[in-house]
């Protein structure tokens, strides 16, 4: 719920701790730097931790950072928590899909995976609306909550089974397969499988980050850090930040437009989770993609007939089918695809490195399209929604041309057909 505490809370934190536009702007965007900061370390801790151990010490840095908000009489003790909030973030945004995509069946590995955002997308509206009726301290006391829930489920699940046989705990692999299989299941099969994919891989070299552009990975790592690019550049964050001076303008109430906005991305998601392992992932990819060109085009006409004066009377409609337009094609597929084929696509000896790269690549984008946004919409506000529609036309030819479809196979045999 990190992502949805800065907007509702931006003019009581001012006030109270009487910051400058500035200083409240540090307060803002810090969060994306720690989790940049929390992207890069979440590889490398999560393979020396475990997927487990790696979720544990996130969600002991996030409450010592909600504390810390809480507790704040002045903006380091605020921007300190921020920090340390988003280095959680950074590190879960990687490790829970990673997490996910080992444990779960590969008949359910897209839903279970798709879930993650459905309740990312849930925390942020909950915060939002929340936001509304709490005080800001109250608020960061609430992002407490989660932690500790997490915490202790913990406990009650097993580790990763690929982590396990990958650090040779043979015994421990096989009784955390069997529990996530279910007591009766016969999994012989498929740890055989495990297994002699990992003996495969120990015969190969420890891998640094530079080993991931060696043709054995490079494929692999284009695919996971491109859709990464497309899923950010495509303007998500800008069109995010602006929704609610597009309703305000648009005449319709900003919390309506924003309660609107979040239970439309979280409906969307939790019907994705429905398909995407039957229809695929490629497919939703592809219609999310022609949405958001779609979306970005309407929203582009709508800038563009205000600057122009022209048909004064359709601007206000047309820029609300665009947003809400948008966000569905989002969620329909952009926004939760990504993370599910990041968590699929890299090989277990590269998947720290190259799925902390890709988690980095993505902070990197959410900070630089956030930045970027009010300098692009200064030099032309119909331009900026042309480079978004732009970055995603250029997306859709992405997928076709590179991303291979995952559902229905094994991690392994992924790993087989890309290198294939």
């Amino acid at each position: 719920s990190q992502v949805g505490f800065s907007s509702p809370t931006q003019d009581a934190i001012r006030e109270d701790l009487s910051l400058s536009l500035a200083e409240y702007s540090v307060f803002g965007s810090i969060l994306t730097f720690g989790a940049m900061i929390g992207a890069i370390t979440s590889g490398p801790l999560s393979d020396l931790l475990g997927r487990k151990g790696a979720m544990r010490l996130s969600s002991a840095i996030c409450a010592a950072g909600w504390l810390a908000i809480y507790l704040a009489k002045g903006a380091e003790a605020l921007d300190i928590g921020r920090l340390a909030t988003g280095y959680g973030m950074g590190v879960f945004s990687y490790v829970v899909p990673v997490f996910i995509s080992e444990i779960a069946p590969k008949n359910l590995r897209g839903a279970l995976a798709t879930l993650n955002q459905v309740m990312i997308c849930g925390g942020a509206s909950v915060s939002f609306i929340i936001g509304t009726f709490l005080t800001w301290r109250a608020l960061a006391l609430t992002g407490l909550v989660p932690c500790a829930i997490l915490l202790f489920g913990l406990h009650l699940i097993p580790e990763s089974p690929r982590w396990l046989a990958k650090t040779g705990h043979e015994k421990d692999f096989e009784v955390a397969l069997q529990k996530l299989r279910g007591n009766d299941a016969d999994i012989s099969e498929e740890a055989a499988e495990i297994k002699e994919y990992i003996e495969t891989l120990d015969r190969l070299p420890k891998v640094k980050f530079l080993d991931l552009f060696q043709r054995r990975y490079l494929r692999s790592v284009i695919i996971g850090v491109g859709l990464m690019v497309v899923q950010q550049f495509g303007g998500i964050n800008g069109v995010a930040f602006y929704a609610s001076n597009i309703f305000k303008s648009a005449g319709v109430s900003p919390s309506v437009g924003t309660i609107t906005y979040a239970i439309l991305q979280v409906v969307v998601t939790l019907l994705i989770t429905q398909v995407i392992d039957r229809a695929g992932r490629k497919p939703l990819l592809l219609v999310a993609g022609s949405g958001l060109v779609l979306a970005c085009m309407i929203i582009g006409l709508s800038f563009y007939l205000k600057v122009n004066e022209l048909a004064i009377e359709f601007v206000p409609l047309l820029a609300v089918t665009g947003i809400l337009l948008y966000i569905g094609s989002f969620s329909a597929g952009m926004g939760a695809v990504p993370w599910v084929i990041m968590s699929e696509i890299f090989p277990v000896n590269i998947k720290g490195i190259a799925g902390g790269f890709a988690t980095l690549v993505n902070w990197f984008g959410a900070w630089s399209v956030s930045y970027t946004f009010n300098f692009l919409m200064s030099w032309s506000s119909y331009g900026t929604f042309l480079v978004y529609a732009a970055v995603n036309a250029l997306g859709i030819v992405f997928v076709l041309k590179v991303v291979p479809e995952t559902k229905g196979r094994t991690l392994e045999q992924i790993q087989a057909a890309i290198n294939g």
